[in-house]
């Protein structure tokens, strides 16, 4: 199993900056091994992660265990909120 964060580097968006930066921060914490996928490398990779989340405006950051989608920030951040990680990214 290989958790995966589709991120961006190339965005204006502060929000979306925190919340990838939030992301790596809590998954690190939790000595979670991740594997980092950039959208912006190209509109194969964008449209990649939008396909496996089965939403065509998905937005990163989105989180997926080997092609199986767990969620974007908000349903992690419940998670978080809720300590169920490990269920979120389906590792239990």
């Amino acid at each position: 199993m290989a958790i995966k964060l589709y991120y961006t580097t190339v965005t204006a968006s502060r929000e979306v900056k925190s919340q990838q930066a939030e992301m790596m921060r809590i998954l690190e914490s939790k000595s979670i091994t991740f594997e980092l996928i950039d959208i912006s490398v190209g509109g194969e990779v964008r449209d990649e992660m939008r396909n496996k989340a089965g939403n065509p405006a998905a937005v990163p950051p989105q989180l997926f265990n080997d092609d199986q989608y767990c969620g974007n920030f908000e349903l992690f951040s419940e998670a978080v909120e809720a300590d169920a990680v490990e269920q979120f990214l389906k590792m239990a």
